[in-house]
């Protein structure tokens, strides 16, 4: 009775269209992408100290640092050799071919624009325990999930374009002694918007029940997540109450709005 009853509603529920289901990403974003986080809405409104903008370039090169572990233990699950050959494109954007910096050398600028040494990045000392949790619930959610879920985590990109066009002018603006470390963002101007067609025709291809649908439109939700709960984070220790935990980094005291020269 309860397996019958289960397929009966499985079967009701009828396949998204292609233009439906490509519309669910975008809805998904638009409510949880962390572009609305009261952390990068003080960062682009030029209202945070250098102290908690050092605390941001700290945190989130862990995250940097997981990207491309994280996309090789998606590579490591496929069997698809032309799925390889296009994912492993991230890894080299991240971690450099060798012969020119990836996204990681160029987040390392980007701490040291903050005035902090590249050594205190790569120690992970002074991370925020939130922050370690946080990326490796990421690392081991593609990891273990299956693969159509872990893809679809990565359509996150699919808005970071614009988040980051938008970081580009407010930093430039707001905060000019970061403009020797903003390589990064222009690289991924390019790259986000390739990585996610790619995914994003990946998914749709592979998507082929409604629960399969749903099940990608989760991954994407439970990724935003993550992307959120790094800023929570960052937002509970350094601006408001500003109570960073024990171990955790602890800027010094600079005037407000970020304008410390």
């Amino acid at each position: 009775m309860g397996w019958s009853s289960n397929c009966d509603v499985e079967m009701t529920r009828t396949l998204l269209s292609e233009s439906d289901f490509i519309a669910g990403f975008h809805a998904i974003g638009e409510e949880r992408y962390h572009h609305k986080h009261p952390f990068h809405l003080l960062m682009h409104e030029g209202k945070l100290t250098r102290g908690q903008l050092q605390a941001w370039a700290l945190n989130r090169y862990y995250y940097q640092s997981r990207i491309p572990i994280k996309d090789a233990a998606i590579l490591a699950r496929s069997e698809d050799a032309d799925f390889r050959r296009n994912w492993r494109k991230r890894i080299l954007d991240h971690d450099g071919d060798g012969t020119r910096p990836g996204g990681i050398e160029k987040w390392l600028c980007l701490v040291e624009a903050t005035g902090l040494s590249r050594e205190a990045a790569l120690s992970g000392e002074g991370i925020l325990p939130a922050t370690c949790y946080a990326v490796q619930a990421y690392v081991e959610f593609v990891s273990t999930r299956p693969l159509l879920e872990a893809v679809a985590s990565s359509l996150t990109e699919l808005f970071a374009g614009t988040l980051i066009a938008l970081r580009l002018d407010a930093l430039r603006r707001h905060y000019p002694w970061l403009s020797s470390g903003l390589d990064y963002f222009t690289g991924r101007l390019t790259q986000a918007p390739e990585d996610a067609d790619f995914a994003l025709t990946w998914v749709v291809k592979h998507a082929r029940t409604r629960q399969e649908q749903d099940q990608a439109h989760a991954a994407l939700r439970a990724k935003c997540d993550i992307l959120w709960a790094q800023l929570d984070a960052l937002y509970f220790a350094y601006v408001n109450p500003g109570w960073p935990p024990p171990g955790a980094f602890k800027p010094q005291i600079f005037q407000s709005e970020g304008q410390s020269r």
